[in-house]
């Protein structure tokens, strides 16, 4: 018996209910992604991940040191790296070279999309159509990354590779669709404000990277904003990290006090070092389409959790509460510090991003809060100002 259902409900549109009584911490669902991809800044920057579940490919002493930019930087413990156990299984493309965590993750690569996707010997040329697609998204969208014109590139490919296409369609349109000003308000999230222009941009390069008729039906300008529309409203962030999955491993060891202090200073100063650095950017970070994690509506009182404990792109939904049957499964499409801000931040977030208004329980009785927008939310404001300026001055 199914944890859940999806049903209509009055005033929510399609949602997740619960099929039975869960307790807290209940795994209501575990679920591979229908795409998933690494993002396009997030490769370019050296973070090594599985090309097909973006796994870590590093070791736990080459992952802090990259991180901290110490190439001699001592790191204790390591008996409990990690990526040790999958250390002898790392592959790779025999054409390309793009690398895997094992060797079942190449053959379901290759049988799935990269087949097609595979670039061979011009990986690295930046005159190939899909390398000049990459990177006039990368002038477009500079981390911190929401999205990345791969995952449309994997998908095209996976298309071109299924053997029932009619089912691959069908389950592309059961995401969440948009109408056209929603649309236009996603690309202006991702893209910022000279949009028109840069969709433009990349919709004729998208169009050269895909010529012939198999692709005819994704290329109009129809099709490329709708696939750019379900990008951006359906798409879950995924970010996997040798160095917490370490650090986890570490501070749960039963060492004598005095050792236990010593590992702790140390831990601090290697995310000091690292912030210093690499700044926040600390994970693997990419994208994925999820069937089922798609179809969960958002509250700022939620009380189911996405995770990834796997460190790899396989989600976990978890309870976070006892949930009674009949109740809506919900999870938060917002971060931790963005939940504790105001009512009037919290909705500004999500109508920007999200395109809807929300009206769950806490937001209702909220709603006669002043609208006062939170201070965090200024600090971000200036950051994207600072993020904003340096941008104009690289371009």
């Amino acid at each position: 018996m199914y944890a859940f259902e999806i049903k209509e409900m009055p005033g929510r549109g399609r949602a997740m209910v619960s099929a039975k009584s869960l307790n807290t911490d209940d795994i209501i669902f575990e679920e591979e992604p229908f795409v998933s991809c690494q993002f396009s800044w997030n490769a370019a920057y050296g973070y090594a991940a599985c090309d097909h579940c973006m796994r870590p490919l590093e070791t736990i002493t080459e992952n802090i040191r990259r991180l901290a930019n110490q190439p001699a930087l001592a790191v204790p413990l390591t008996e409990y790296d990690p990526t040790a156990q999958w250390l002898k299984q790392f592959t790779s493309c025999s054409k390309c070279r793009v690398r895997y965590c094992s060797e079942e993750c190449r053959i379901e690569a290759l049988k799935r999309y990269h087949r097609i996707a595979c670039l061979g010997s011009y990986r690295n040329d930046n005159s190939h159509p899909i390398n000049k697609l990459n990177e006039i998204w990368k002038k477009m969208h500079y981390p911190p990354e929401t999205g990345t014109i791969q995952l449309l590139v994997r998908l095209l490919a996976m298309y071109q590779e299924s053997n029932n296409k009619k089912e691959f369609l069908e389950n592309l349109q059961s995401f969440q669709s948009l109408v056209v000003n929603k649309e236009q308000r996603i690309y202006h999230k991702m893209l910022g404000e000279n949009f028109e222009r840069q969709m433009e941009q990349l919709y004729v390069a998208f169009c050269e990277a895909f010529q012939g008729e198999e692709f005819s039906m994704f290329t109009t300008p129809e099709a490329f904003k709708a696939l750019m529309g379900l990008m951006g409203t359906n798409s879950q962030g995924i970010a996997t990290s040798v160095l917490a999955e370490w650090v986890k491993k570490v501070t749960e060891l039963p060492l004598p006090e005095t050792d236990k202090n010593k590992l702790d200073e140390y831990i601090d100063d290697i995310y000091h070092k690292v912030g210093e650095f690499a700044g926040e950017f600390l994970n693997n970070e990419g994208t994925g389409l999820y069937l089922l994690q798609s179809k969960i509506n958002h509250s700022c009182l939620p009380n189911a959790q996405v995770t990834f404990p796997y460190s790899n792109d396989i989600v976990v939904l978890k309870a976070l509460q006892p949930i009674q049957v009949g109740e809506e499964i919900c999870i938060s499409y917002l971060d931790e510090g963005q939940l504790e801000r105001s009512r009037h931040s919290r909705q500004k977030i999500l109508k920007e991003n999200y395109i809807f208004v929300c009206e769950c329980f806490k937001c209702q009785r909220e709603a006669n809060d002043p609208d006062e927008t939170s201070e965090e939310e200024y600090d971000d404001d200036e950051m994207d100002m600072d993020a904003a300026e340096d941008n104009a001055m690289n371009n």
